[in-house]
């Protein structure tokens, strides 16, 4: 970190009466953010730097989308990026709500630092691995997302002085820019060349006849990165908040399925089968009782397209965190993730895709090809 950062961060926990805190990383994630935990006087807090420069913009609300290329992938796939206010307003409305979001202590928006709660350290992963049963944290899991998608996402929310930030909705730029991932970073490691521009074009036309197809699309506000690496058991608090939620700054207007796929075809672990499919049920029992237009086939048919389009997108993520940023865990992730996208595949309302994929994407390509590409590398 450059001495000129470090002086900011002092100045900044200064200014919140921190400045005498002893501080200690927090594990890294995939974003340029970085974390640390805080301890003065006995009690924790989780310091927040997001570095303005570090990425490209957020979507201004009214771009269209030759301003939103012209800007980046942030704006293309409406990303925060570096900016912490759509955390602050995210936070402020689920803890509003009675969700165990962490409570927002001093902010600095000009130069991207939080000061935030710490809920501490049992998430999801942790704690069955330490060996809490998982099957009561999914259900609180799936219970917060049905209590959060009973009520329509808002059209803006409140940060910064009591200014609305208006809350934009994952639409089809954002979702077809996505899959773009696997065209952009994933196939190319096993051509060893950029792909042919033809069959990039073949991609993204399927892609966007099939998301055409998604239907209540902008219904609920949606997480966007809804998993077990980013839940945290809070078993001393009540109900639906002991399910602590972090990493929601990228949170959009979206399809309800969405972050049901992300907890249930979890990149970072194994949900087993017959619990993942229980939890759908649960989820779809409790829409039902709790919205009134709540379409089942409708949603079923979501939650198939949206796997599709998550699972596709994180491969040419992982592959992207490994190549271009030297992240050499994510390959390690890629067998788990092609079982996600081959199960997706069988569906038979993408059909068209299935066969794209398995024409340009042969079986010695999937699975752990990444992490054998690597081997060989090193």
């Amino acid at each position: 970190m450059s001495t000129a950062r470090e002086d900011q961060i002092k100045s900044f926990l200064d200014a919140a009466g921190w400045g005498e805190a002893t501080r200690a990383p927090l594990a890294v994630d995939a974003s340029t953010r970085r974390y640390e935990r805080l301890t003065l006087d006995g009690q924790p807090a989780v310091l927040m730097d997001a570095p303005p420069a570090a990425e490209a913009p957020s979507c201004p609300p009214d771009a269209d989308e030759a301003m939103r290329r012209s800007l980046g992938y942030n704006a293309l796939a409406r990303l925060a990026g570096p900016d912490p206010r759509p955390f602050v307003a995210i936070g402020d409305h689920l803890s509003a709500q009675g969700f165990s979001a962490p409570d927002i202590l001093h902010t600095d928006y000009e130069n991207g630092f939080l000061l935030l709660e710490d809920l501490g350290d049992t998430i999801f992963n942790r704690a069955i691995a330490d060996g809490i049963d998982e099957r009561p944290l999914y259900e609180a899991a799936i219970d917060v997302l049905v209590e959060l998608h009973s009520n329509a996402a808002p059209d803006a929310l409140a940060v910064a002085n009591d200014a609305a930030m208006p809350l934009l909705s994952y639409d089809p730029v954002a979702l077809s820019e996505e899959v773009k991932l696997l065209t952009d970073w994933y196939l190319p490691e096993g051509l060893d060349a950029p792909i042919d521009s033809a069959l990039e074009n073949e991609f993204n036309t399927l892609w966007r006849g099939t998301l055409d197809r998604l239907t209540h699309r902008e219904d609920v506000l949606i997480l966007r990165d809804y998993h077990a690496d980013n839940l945290l058991w809070l078993p001393n608090r009540n109900g639906l908040a002991r399910v602590g939620l972090l990493d929601f700054q990228d949170g959009l207007r979206g399809h309800r399925a969405y972050d049901l796929v992300s907890l249930l075809e979890d990149a970072r672990r194994d949900v087993p089968p017959t619990l993942a499919a229980e939890m759908l049920e649960r989820y779809i029992k409790g829409a039902k009782a709790n919205t009134a237009d709540f379409d089942e086939e409708a949603f079923r048919l979501g939650y198939a397209l949206l796997g599709l389009q998550r699972n596709t997108k994180i491969v040419g993520i992982f592959a992207r965190l490994w190549r271009r940023d030297g992240k050499t865990q994510y390959p390690s992730y890629m067998p788990r993730m092609w079982r996600y996208v081959e199960a997706n595949l069988a569906h038979p309302a993408v059909a068209d895709l299935k066969a794209w994929y398995d024409e340009h994407i042969p079986q010695k390509w999937r699975g752990d090809f990444l992490a054998r590409k690597m081997e060989s590398e090193t």
